[in-house]
């Protein structure tokens, strides 16, 4: 009877233990069932006027690639605290749809929020605009206040409107940097630093107070061109005369003399926007082109870039068919280890890489780079599964966007072939390393250091105590090593003599147009161009072929979290109540991290940098 009853109790435990995991399961079932259903209504395209201008506004930095983890950026665009960029690609495909959309009668282009992004981006978006401008409709540039890279913009439209208190700011190109070498020798601190190339200046803030003639003439080279190309990019545009953006610019302050202290009235009369107009008298022609507004008759109908792809990338599905061109990013400084987008990672630019190895409807990979370089460890970790996915029979072309120097040019050099941008800024073949000690700062304040070690080379990387000439020699020594490893790769892609290589090597900054001319890429090409040259490397023809971009990704379990979250939004929940913001210490943390970033990249294994200097401004 006692077996019996013990028997009962343990069937009826387990019973009630499988019972239990199937409420849950089931529960968890109907949530997914749930999510689902009202994910599907909620992603469902919204609708669209009959007649309507599609409202462009790019804010931020163009870029081809946004920055972060995807899932923590999703959580911050859907409590409006994503950092502010635009992707190239995404404007692109707006104006593209509209083209042949006859819904789309116009286009707003809002520039009063763009921050630039790098003349080849431009150049992107302003093919675009041209292209969309042969369907007929036409394209009005607006804003409050016109920056260089919104202007470039604006003078591919047919009408520019600015607001009459406002003024178009063309700057030229340049940079500036501050230098701390007298403030490191103030605080007694040696900055040791190793490098190969006379043109080299990324190392140049830790041993000069000024800029080094090498990097002045490499630099002044470099913006001169940039200069010549965004003029004649805007006055072929505009149909100005030669001359006219220059001369506008260098006597600025005579313009707005002669227009009575008015600097809106100067532009205008300059001949670089077409009237003044508020900001209703600016609706007003808007409404001419699409009408008024269903719902509010003051506005002009209209729809938002970001509905309109939702709405048409749904309607059109994604690009990808049974045979691909793979596209990865190169987006951001080289690192060692796994990082998120917006950096490139040894490690995880090696997974991407691998996936479109693996996958079988890949036939060919574009390579997009948009990198000034970084860790040499990284960029030859990358440049291996190159080499592989060539060994398995899938060419691969090198795309460079505005800045492909340094490791960005390491990482492109083994493709099959590189197209670059005449506005690409590449080369930089160079090599350092830097290690910075404070023991003289220590012994200042009465602090010493001692030990003891079995070989010469026990406690010589610590920065408490000074470097010894045996490690500064091996130091140098795989500076060295590591440059000529650089050069002679270059020399066996690019069927160069190495000292050929050497010659435009040095650490020498050179626009796409000049690299082109000394054999450092085979084509001056845009994106589009590097698409269809890897299909036909891989012999795919027409449009037998799609394009997959092979990227990071939310997880089945992120993407349910965020589908939760942006249901919820709709449905009235404050979700940036659910997602605490950041405490004042936790700002201040991320803004202190945002500081030594620079510093704080610099994680190769063997402390060898290939990172160009390539900011302009």
């Amino acid at each position: 009877m006692s077996n019996k009853s013990f028997l009962t109790r343990l069937v009826s435990s387990i019973w009630h233990g499988v019972d239990g995991v199937r409420k849950i399961l089931h529960l968890l079932l109907l949530v997914m069932l749930f999510l689902g259903f009202f994910g599907a209504i909620s992603s469902a395209p919204p609708l669209l006027p009959k007649h309507a201008v599609l409202f462009l506004q790019p804010v931020g930095p163009l870029v081809d690639q946004l920055d972060g983890d995807p899932y923590d950026r999703a959580l911050a665009e859907l409590i409006d605290d994503a950092p502010p960029q635009t992707l190239v690609q995404d404007v692109i495909d707006a104006l593209t749809f509209a083209k042949t959309d006859n819904r789309i009668v116009a286009v707003h282009l809002e520039l009063s929020a763009i921050l630039g992004g790098g003349l080849s981006k431009l150049r992107r978006i302003a093919a675009a605009l041209e292209e969309f401008r042969e369907s007929g409709k036409p394209v009005v540039a607006s804003a409050d206040f016109f920056s260089q890279a919104g202007y470039h913009l604006a003078a591919h439209a047919d009408e520019i409107y600015m607001h009459p208190e406002g003024m178009v700011f063309l700057q030229g190109y340049g940079g500036f940097r501050s230098y701390y070498k007298e403030a490191i020798d103030t605080l007694l601190v040696d900055w040791n630093v190793f490098r190969v190339g006379t043109h080299k200046s990324f190392v140049e803030p830790y041993t000069r107070m000024d800029m080094s003639p090498e990097d002045r003439e490499s630099r002044t080279r470099l913006i001169n061109q940039f200069w010549t190309m965004y003029q004649q990019d805007v006055e072929a545009a505009r149909g100005m005369d030669a001359g006219t953006i220059d001369g506008f610019t260098q006597g600025l302050v005579a313009h707005v003399v002669a227009a009575d202290g008015d600097i809106a009235a100067a532009a205008r009369e300059a001949g670089l926007i077409d009237k003044l107009l508020s900001r209703a008298e600016l609706r007003a022609v808007l409404k001419a082109y699409a009408g008024e507004d269903e719902a509010d008759s003051t506005l002009y109908a209209s729809v938002n870039s970001s509905d309109y792809l939702d709405n048409m990338r749904l309607m059109n599905g994604d690009d990808a068919q049974d045979e691909n061109v793979a596209i990865v990013m190169a987006v951001g400084a080289i690192l060692n280890g796994t990082q998120s987008s917006g950096s490139v990672g040894g490690d995880s630019t090696a997974v991407l890489l691998r996936n479109a190895l693996s996958d079988d409807t890949v036939k060919a990979v574009v390579l997009r780079v948009d990198s000034p370089g970084g860790s040499v460890f990284a960029s030859e970790l990358i440049a291996h599964e190159i080499l592989a996915l060539q060994a398995a029979g899938k060419p691969v072309v090198a795309s460079m966007s505005s800045v492909a120097a340094s490791g960005g040019y390491w990482i492109s050099v083994s493709a099959d072939r590189i197209i670059a941008s005449p506005a690409t800024i590449t080369g930089s073949i160079g090599v350092f390393g830097m290690f910075p000690t404070y023991q003289r700062s220590l012994e200042a304040i009465g602090v010493g250091i001692d030990g003891v070690g079995t070989t010469p080379w026990v406690g010589q990387l610590r920065p408490d105590r000074e470097m010894s000439a045996a490690v500064k020699d091996l130091f140098q020594l795989i500076i060295n090593d590591t440059y000529d490893d650089f050069i002679s790769g270059v020399a066996d892609f690019r069927g160069m003599e190495k000292i050929d290589v050497d010659s435009v090597a040095q650490g020498q900054v050179w626009t796409g147009q000049d690299a082109f001319e000394r054999g450092l890429i085979d084509e001056l090409g845009t994106y589009e161009d590097a698409i269809r040259i890897a299909a036909e490397l891989a012999g795919l023809e027409g449009e037998t072929y799609g394009r997959k971009l092979i990227e990071t990704s939310v997880s089945p379990t992120e993407k349910i979290i965020l589908d939760f979250l942006a249901i919820s939004k709709s449905g009235g929940l404050d979700v940036a109540a659910l997602l605490r913001g950041p405490s004042a210490l936790e700002s201040f943390a991320s803004k202190l991290q945002q500081v030594l970033a620079d510093l704080s990249q610099f994680n190769d294994p063997k402390g060898v940098y290939s990172h160009c200097f390539c900011e302009i401004d």
